[in-house]
């Protein structure tokens, strides 16, 4: 008996580890996917398709204003034309610093934290603040001056990093010509500008290169918050015979103070882009922030869809400019439109 007994121990201890060895690879198959296929390796820095999950896209506007509203809301609207439509198959979370840098910064600081799939910054400033925060994840800007001055890319051409998008540069020689056109013996002309926009600055110099050939001086105030522009247009009564108001963000929110000051002088107000024309000023020659915005969004949906990645995306510009007048502006500030003008206006504002 003890004999047939040591045989059958022996077998059992082959045939347990093997039972064991079968349970354990039963567990395993349970974790494998339904299809029964293994799961893909992981890939670093592959996105995921649309189909798998809700895109987030955070956009920091620096300050509210007609111009970079328009730039938002093209932005928004191509996006959806694109099939990226907002609470569908993309989350759009907006956010506006009210004028602030340190807000600007932390909206950027939050964008990171929440790990949003792209960073779309208006304005100079959310663009300088979102480039500094996050470094892995791609930031667009729309609505910046001189991307390469504002420290955002290395160059136009090819941007490197993660951060690229298009420039509102406008055509600050062609702006100007339209004060001696309405006003042909201007002599001195009034910038208002904020010292803490690297865009505004880029302005103020492109002015006074030109400036000379044209046969205009210039004079400068600047300014550090919206509170001030009224003063500082005030300051300019009787040392200017017009005032330039460049796409400066601060400005442009309050603009309505610089027009109070020149319908009430008879100043006339040439203004950097459209939306501050149909806001009161005279004029301008210069791009449409709405089609602005929606360029931006082309190249979002190429970085969305892995088509291309932000550093190797050169800045775009807007070719397409138009001529704007305000003809109610004209009036209350004493001046004539000529007739020149108006035909050849992109369109008039009555």
């Amino acid at each position: 008996m003890f004999k047939q007994k040591r045989p059958m121990k022996m077998i059992q201890s082959i045939l347990f580890p093997l039972l064991l060895l079968s349970v354990t690879a039963c567990g395993q198959q349970s974790a494998t996917p339904a299809n029964n296929q293994s799961p893909a390796p992981a890939s670093n820095n592959a996105p995921a398709p649309a189909a798998d999950k809700q895109l987030t896209i955070g956009i920091s506007q620096f300050v509210e204003h007609p111009a970079l509203d328009a730039a938002r809301e093209g932005f928004i609207a191509e996006l959806a034309k694109k099939g990226y439509e907002q609470d569908k198959q993309v989350k759009i979370d907006v956010k506006s610093a009210q004028g602030s840098m340190d807000t600007a910064i932390s909206i950027a600081q939050k964008f990171e934290a929440d790990k949003v799939d792209l960073v779309l910054a208006i304005a100079t400033p959310s663009a300088q603040a979102a480039a500094q925060t996050s470094k892995e994840i791609p930031v667009l800007f729309t609505a910046v001056t001189d991307p390469v001055e504002a420290g955002l890319v290395k160059a136009m051409e090819k941007p490197e990093g993660n951060v690229t998008g298009t420039s509102d540069m406008n055509p600050v020689e062609e702006q100007l010509k339209l004060i001696k056109e309405l006003k042909a013996d201007a002599k001195s002309v009034g910038i208002i500008y904020s010292s803490g926009e690297v865009n505004s600055k880029v302005q103020v110099d492109a002015a006074k290169a030109v400036a000379d050939k044209l046969g205009l001086t210039i004079q400068e105030a600047a300014i550090t918050s919206a509170t001030e522009v009224k003063q500082a247009a005030e300051s300019m009564v009787g040392k200017v015979d017009a005032y330039y108001i460049p796409t400066d963000n601060l400005v442009v929110s309050s603009i309505a103070a610089v027009l109070g000051v020149a319908e009430s002088q008879k100043l006339p107000v040439i203004a950097g882009e459209e939306n501050s024309v149909k806001s009161g000023a005279i004029a301008t020659y210069g791009i449409d922030y709405s089609k602005l915005g929606a360029q931006t969004a082309d190249m979002a949906v190429k970085i969305l869809k892995g088509e291309a990645k932000p550093g190797d995306m050169a800045v775009e510009v807007q070719a397409d400019m138009k001529l704007v007048l305000n003809k109610k502006a004209a009036e209350k500030m004493g001046v004539t439109i000529p007739q020149a003008m108006l035909d050849r206006a992109g369109e008039v504002v009555e």
